[in-house]
């Protein structure tokens, strides 16, 4: 009996000790959680900042629509206060200003702020309306200097 009493706290030692993890085991954990976080991120980042851009693809479009309201009741097209737009985009991710309002066309120009503005290659978007033709700018400054490509990725969602 005494040597089935020894066994069995033999039993629940081993037991015990079975259930936990090793400070190796955890570290594995860890540095893989922290591979593959690494890996995961940026690229969760470049789909928010392209989701944020459609922000500034709606506010140019309503101010479109603004100027052209505006133009057909006056001789030229007319500032951000004069057509009622507000100078941020409906998220607040990008600031909006005009220049250029007059009778021959207008410039929109789109700098991203807060967590928008790490988008490199699209902190800056520009329309410029001259007649009936439309240029669309993209570029990590004011300059708006981004190669086609570049443009292309910044305008299509």
């Amino acid at each position: 009996m005494h040597t089935t009493s020894l066994t069995s706290i033999r039993a629940s030692r081993s037991r015990r000790n079975g259930y936990g993890f090793t400070l190796i085991e955890l570290m594995i954990a860890v540095s893989v959680t922290g591979i593959l976080s690494s890996i995961a991120l940026p690229s969760f980042e470049g789909q928010l900042q392209r989701a944020r851009r459609s922000d500034v693809l709606v506010s140019i479009m309503q101010i479109q629509a603004a100027q052209e309201r505006f133009r057909s009741y006056s001789a030229s097209y007319g500032s951000l206060a004069e057509i009622g737009v507000p100078s941020v985009s409906s998220a607040r991710h990008y600031l909006l200003q005009t220049s250029a309002a007059e009778a021959g066309g207008y410039d929109v120009l789109a700098t991203a702020t807060g967590t928008q503005a790490r988008d490199i290659a699209c902190r800056y978007m520009k329309l410029s309306a001259l007649g009936a033709n439309l240029v669309y700018a993209s570029g990590p400054d004011a300059s708006t200097a981004n190669l086609a490509a570049a443009n292309r990725k910044c305008w299509s969602l």
